[in-house]
This record gives C-alpha cells, structure tokens and sequence, in this order.
C-alpha cells in the first residue's frame, strides 16, 4: 500500500493547479510590462512587452539618411534584438521566483 494512499495524490493535485494557476497570473502581468531596448546610442528604441511583442519603436530624426537604408535596418534589429533579450531575461527572472528556481521546459 502506498503511504498516505489517494490523500497525498489529491494534495499533489491541488498544489499543481494552484502553482499553474501562478503560472497563468504571471503570465498575464508580463504581458503588460513594457521592456525597452535600445541602439545607437538611443537613436532609436523598441519597446517590447513580457510576452514578446512590439509595442513601439522610436527613431530619431538625425539617424534617417535615406543614402544609407542599411545603417537604420541595422539599428533598427539591434535595438528589437536588445528589447527581446531583456524581455525574455525579465520573464525568467519573474517565473523561476515562481517555480523555485526550476526550469520548467515549455513554462513560455
């Protein structure tokens, strides 16, 4: 016989649906924080929220050259790229308070 039997089971049970339940609030809350990125120098800046979606991108005047397309397609990916990075660093840091620490594969 199991130790505890179907009573530790249904309290395993209960703590999963309340840490998922954690997981989805959380879920919720970062997908309304606003992550900014930047590149250039702040020349242009990509705001992102918690869930990976671009919310706003800034350009400045000075750094539009219509001569040189390339050199504001390159800030303009360096700047996502920045934002996405300290989106999805803000997200870990957020869900391992909630999990302990635990890498949870497929949490996000």
């Amino acid at each position: 016989m199991i130790p505890g039997g179907l009573g530790d089971l249904s309290k395993l049970m209960k703590e999963a649906q309340k840490l998922q339940q954690k997981i989805m609030d959380k879920k919720a809350d970062l997908a309304r924080l606003d992550i900014a990125g930047s590149s250039g120098g702040g020349m242009v800046t990509v705001v992102v929220t918690g869930d990976q979606q671009v919310k706003s991108i800034q350009i400045e005047k000075e750094v539009i050259d219509p001569s040189d397309p390339e050199m504001l397609q390159d800030l303009l990916v360096a700047a996502l790229n920045d934002a996405l990075s300290r989106s999805r660093e803000k997200v870990q840091e957020q869900m391992a308070g909630l999990t302990g620490g635990l890498g949870i594969p497929g949490l996000l």
